[in-house]
């Protein structure tokens, strides 16, 4: 298995940011585990056996035990997580889900499928992991995330030094999580996504922003030689002149894919087979029928 990221560096990272915690750094967390939430409050189930995995921060848990759809949470992740109790908590790499099969009825993974380097793999656990009819809730960055800030830093780069080196996260598209969702055994797949824009002064400002969620780069691949300081300035000029607002604020985006599923269970609802409608789609258009031209 080839190892995109580097979860050691992802480790110091995220205890730095905890460390250095700045006050409403955690905004896109929040964000994300507020529209989960809401996706689980149209559930009419309650949860009792329930896991947040590889979260970072406890906030979707939170969020959706004060709607009263939980029980109270387990957690598995990387580091131990600020304000819970350490027997709740189990601490394990991104590809690794340590549960045992057909444990827990509720999976929450908010924004950490993006840094796993076996992406069906760690889907597959949280499948097997689920009792029949379990549901997975999962976030995760999905393509167009940090664009603006790729592009710019891709520029600068070639134009002074000549070539360029990855500075940003690959991330991968909506419809390849569908398949993976179907893939890993899911039953009933969903997947949307949600487009985020945040407006910042300048590049500085959201690369200090990145820095204090733990979000820069952890790529096993990247250069260790830092980018001069000239880079950094004619990268932040791109930017503004590329992607700034009347008023001068950059444009970040971040692209949020939702992805849903059940473990399969045999009171699920199924697709009927194809030819066994008993009301032709004509009749339901009031429009006549017409066979398509060979």
């Amino acid at each position: 298995m080839d190892r995109i990221f580097d979860h050691e560096l992802l480790r110091q990272r995220r205890l730095r940011a905890l460390a250095a915690f700045e006050p409403g750094s955690d905004f896109l967390v929040r964000r994300v585990a507020e529209d989960m939430a809401d996706r689980l409050a149209v559930v009419e189930r309650h949860f009792d056996h329930p896991v947040l995995v590889h979260g970072g921060l406890p906030h979707a848990a939170q969020q959706m035990q004060t709607i009263g759809k939980t029980a109270e949470f387990r957690y598995i992740d990387l580091c131990e997580i600020p304000g819970v109790d350490v027997e709740r908590q189990v601490l394990a790499e991104p590809d690794h889900v340590p549960l045992q099969p057909a444990s827990v009825d509720l999976v929450v993974s908010p924004l950490a499928l993006h840094l796993t380097n076996d992406t069906p793999g760690v889907l597959v656990q949280m499948r097997r992991a689920l009792k029949p009819d379990g549901l997975l809730l999962a976030a995760t960055l999905g393509a167009g995330t940090l664009g603006e800030l790729r592009e710019s830093l891709l520029a600068a780069e070639s134009e002074l030094i000549g070539g360029a080196n990855a500075r940003v996260h690959p991330f991968a598209d909506i419809r390849d999580y569908g398949g993976l969702l179907q893939r890993a055994g899911f039953a009933l797949p969903v997947v949307d996504i949600d487009e985020i824009v945040v407006r910042y002064a300048d590049m500085f400002a959201l690369l200090r922003d990145l820095r204090a969620m733990g979000m820069t780069s952890i790529l096993g691949g990247r250069s260790r030689k830092p980018l001069g300081k000239n880079v950094f300035l004619r990268a932040a000029q791109i930017y503004a002149e590329r992607f700034s607002d009347a008023d001068g604020r950059i444009r970040a985006s971040f692209s949020v894919i939702h992805l849903s599923g059940w473990a399969p269970h045999e009171n699920q609802q199924k697709p009927l087979k194809p030819g066994s409608a008993k009301t032709r789609l004509a009749d339901a258009l009031k429009t006549p029928e017409r066979k398509l031209p060979r």
